[in-house]
C-alpha cells in the first residue's frame, strides 16, 4: 500500500467534497455529531459493517451524541486510499445515504 503525502490528501479530501476531515498528527480525523446516543450508536455499527468487509478498521471513541474518528493505514504507517474510500463511506451513513 502506498502512503500519500499531506498534500494529495488535501486535495483529494477537497475534490470529492470531504470538506469536514483533517490531517491531525498523521491521521485523517473527523467528529460527528447526532441528536443522541442512539443515533450515534447506530452510526457506528452501520460502518462497523462497512470496515469489515474493507477489512480496515478505524481508531474512534463515541461520548453520548459523538462519534470521533481517526483513519490510518497502520501497515503503511501513514493515510492510504483506504482511508479516504472509508472515509467517504462514513460520510455517506452520516448522510443517511448507507
Amino acid at each position: 500500500m502506498v502512503t500519500l503525502s499531506d498534500e494529495e490528501i488535501a486535495l483529494k479530501l477537497v475534490v470529492s467534497g470531504q470538506k469536514d476531515w483533517t490531517l491531525t498528527e498523521g491521521y485523517l480525523c473527523r467528529t460527528f455529531t447526532f441528536k443522541d446516543f442512539s443515533a450515534a450508536f447506530g452510526f457506528m455499527g452501520r460502518v462497523a459493517k462497512a470496515a469489515e468487509s474493507m477489512d480496515h478498521h478505524p481508531e474512534w471513541c463515541n461520548n453520548y451524541n459523538k462519534v470521533t474518528v481517526k483513519l490510518r493505514t497502520h501497515d503503511a504507517n501513514g493515510i492510504t486510499e483506504n482511508d479516504l474510500k472509508l472515509a467517504e463511506e462514513m460520510d455517506l451513513a452520516f448522510d443517511g445515504k448507507r
